[in-house]
Protein backbone atom coordinates (compact mmCIF):
# COMPACT_ATOMS: atom_id res chain seq x y z
CA UNK A 1 0.00 0.00 0.00
CA UNK A 2 1.29 3.39 -0.88
CA UNK A 3 0.94 6.07 1.45
CA UNK A 4 1.70 9.75 1.06
CA UNK A 5 4.05 11.36 3.63
CA UNK A 6 4.27 15.19 3.82
CA UNK A 7 6.21 17.11 6.39
CA UNK A 8 5.02 20.48 7.15
CA UNK A 9 5.49 23.17 10.09
CA UNK A 10 2.66 23.86 12.43
CA UNK A 11 0.93 25.78 15.57
CA UNK A 12 -0.88 23.52 17.81
CA UNK A 13 -4.34 25.29 18.64
CA UNK A 14 -6.25 22.52 20.80
CA UNK A 15 -5.72 19.71 22.34
CA UNK A 16 -8.95 17.59 21.99
CA UNK A 17 -7.75 14.76 24.19
CA UNK A 18 -4.04 12.71 24.14
CA UNK A 19 -4.33 11.48 20.66
CA UNK A 20 -5.89 13.90 18.74
CA UNK A 21 -5.49 18.14 18.21
CA UNK A 22 -6.22 20.29 16.41
CA UNK A 23 -3.66 22.45 13.83
CA UNK A 24 -3.04 25.20 11.95
CA UNK A 25 -0.55 24.13 9.28
CA UNK A 26 1.98 26.04 7.40
CA UNK A 27 2.53 25.06 3.71
CA UNK A 28 4.60 27.80 2.92
CA UNK A 29 4.73 30.52 0.76
CA UNK A 30 2.34 32.53 2.80
CA UNK A 31 -0.44 29.71 2.47
CA UNK A 32 -1.68 28.13 5.63
CA UNK A 33 -4.84 25.09 6.34
CA UNK A 34 -6.39 26.50 9.36
CA UNK A 35 -7.96 24.12 12.13
CA UNK A 36 -7.09 21.07 10.98
CA UNK A 37 -8.29 18.12 13.17
CA UNK A 38 -5.29 15.25 13.60
CA UNK A 39 -4.90 12.10 14.59
CA UNK A 40 -1.69 10.73 16.49
CA UNK A 41 -0.75 7.77 14.33
CA UNK A 42 0.25 4.73 15.87
CA UNK A 43 -1.19 5.43 19.42
CA UNK A 44 -3.89 5.45 21.32
CA UNK A 45 -5.15 7.31 24.68
CA UNK A 46 -7.55 6.52 27.29
CA UNK A 47 -10.92 8.37 26.49
CA UNK A 48 -11.76 11.46 28.13
CA UNK A 49 -15.47 10.32 28.72
CA UNK A 50 -16.93 7.08 30.67
CA UNK A 51 -14.66 4.63 32.92
CA UNK A 52 -11.21 6.20 30.98
CA UNK A 53 -12.17 9.94 32.37
CA UNK A 54 -9.53 10.25 34.68
CA UNK A 55 -6.72 8.82 32.98
CA UNK A 56 -7.93 10.25 29.62
CA UNK A 57 -7.84 14.25 31.07
CA UNK A 58 -3.85 13.10 32.24
CA UNK A 59 -2.95 11.62 29.03
CA UNK A 60 -4.87 15.15 27.34
CA UNK A 61 -3.29 17.42 29.68
CA UNK A 62 0.01 15.89 29.36
CA UNK A 63 -0.27 16.45 25.73
CA UNK A 64 -1.68 19.70 26.05
CA UNK A 65 1.91 20.80 27.73
CA UNK A 66 3.92 19.43 25.33
CA UNK A 67 2.07 21.37 22.50
CA UNK A 68 -0.58 23.44 22.98
CA UNK A 69 0.15 26.85 20.76
CA UNK A 70 3.87 25.83 19.92
CA UNK A 71 5.00 25.21 16.85
CA UNK A 72 5.94 21.84 15.81
CA UNK A 73 6.96 19.60 13.14
CA UNK A 74 3.88 17.30 11.52
CA UNK A 75 4.53 14.53 8.73
CA UNK A 76 0.89 13.67 7.48
CA UNK A 77 -0.39 10.65 6.15
CA UNK A 78 -3.82 10.49 4.52
CA UNK A 79 -5.18 7.49 5.55
CA UNK A 80 -8.56 6.63 3.80
CA UNK A 81 -9.31 3.84 6.26
CA UNK A 82 -9.37 5.92 9.41
CA UNK A 83 -12.91 5.98 10.16
CA UNK A 84 -13.51 10.12 10.72
CA UNK A 85 -11.34 10.93 7.47
CA UNK A 86 -8.76 12.60 9.82
CA UNK A 87 -5.18 13.09 8.78
CA UNK A 88 -3.10 10.60 10.70
CA UNK A 89 0.07 12.28 12.08
CA UNK A 90 3.58 12.14 13.48
CA UNK A 91 4.50 15.06 16.27
CA UNK A 92 7.93 16.46 16.85
CA UNK A 93 8.81 18.96 19.32
CA UNK A 94 12.42 20.48 19.88
CA UNK A 95 14.30 19.82 23.44
CA UNK A 96 15.78 22.14 24.71
CA UNK A 97 19.57 21.45 22.98
CA UNK A 98 17.24 21.70 19.59
CA UNK A 99 17.09 17.29 19.37
CA UNK A 100 13.81 16.64 17.62
CA UNK A 101 11.36 14.14 19.85
CA UNK A 102 8.60 12.39 18.69
CA UNK A 103 5.34 13.27 20.12
CA UNK A 104 3.51 10.56 19.85
CA UNK A 105 6.56 7.63 21.23
CA UNK A 106 6.52 9.82 24.27
CA UNK A 107 3.15 9.63 24.87
CA UNK A 108 3.55 6.32 25.27
CA UNK A 109 6.81 5.79 26.56
CA UNK A 110 5.43 8.15 29.41
CA UNK A 111 2.64 5.76 29.75
CA UNK A 112 -0.59 8.37 28.86
CA UNK A 113 -0.74 6.23 25.37
CA UNK A 114 -0.61 2.34 23.67
CA UNK A 115 1.43 1.64 20.45
CA UNK A 116 -1.84 0.29 18.75
CA UNK A 117 -1.79 -0.34 14.49
CA UNK A 118 -5.22 0.45 12.64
Amino acid sequence: MEQNLYHYKAIVKSVYDGDTCNVDIDLGLHTWIKDEKLRLNRINAPEITGRQKSNGIKSRDFLKSLVLEKTVLIQTIKDKKEKYGRYLAEIWIKDDKGKLINVNDLMVSKGYAKYQKY
